[in-house]
């Protein structure tokens, strides 16, 4: 077990990662908040979705989420229909419209990555990735599951005592 200095210091880095943060939602389109820009990537990764499993993977709330939704459906980048299961539910997912702008907003994160990163090895970028991802699973992100193909329709349409 490391050290209370050790812990100290990474609070420390913590705190100072929000000038990282910062810079990286700078570079956001002003149409697409990085709020919005969660959703596009969560779904785009998870494939479609109920609102509430939006919610649970964005660890938010669904009042938040909704608004997110709700902003991206009008901009045509998502598509909500409903859920044929439960008329009360809807169905989340990528419109192309989103799926591009999805892959505008990697191809911008990407070059910043790779900019301000330029003089870290391979080695060291992917040891950053698999710390990152480490600590995330030690919080239990539900996100840190691995990339799987999207659900099925039938898998979306369960009843909400199921889900």
């Amino acid at each position: 077990m490391a050290e209370s200095a050790q812990y100290e210091e990474l609070v420390r880095q913590f705190s100072a990662f929000g000038a990282v943060k910062r810079e990286m939602s700078r570079l956001m389109p002003s149409d697409c908040p990085s709020g919005s820009a969660a959703v596009l990537t969560v779904l785009g990764r998870h494939g479609h979705m109920r609102m509430s499993r939006l919610a649970e993977l964005l660890s938010v709330d669904v009042s938040v989420t909704s608004r997110h939704v709700t902003h991206l459906a009008e901009r045509g980048w998502i598509e909500r229909s409903p859920d044929p299961a439960d008329k009360r539910s809807r169905i989340l997912r990528l419109t192309p419209a989103g799926q591009t702008r999805l892959e505008e907003l990697f191809r911008r994160t990407s070059e910043l990555l790779a900019e301000r990163l330029s003089d870290w090895s391979d080695e060291e970028v992917g040891d950053l990735t698999r710390l990152m991802a480490r600590l995330r699973d030690s919080f239990g992100d539900p996100r840190t599951v691995p990339r799987q193909a999207p659900p099925s329709l039938e898998q979306t349409t369960r009843t909400p005592a199921s889900t």
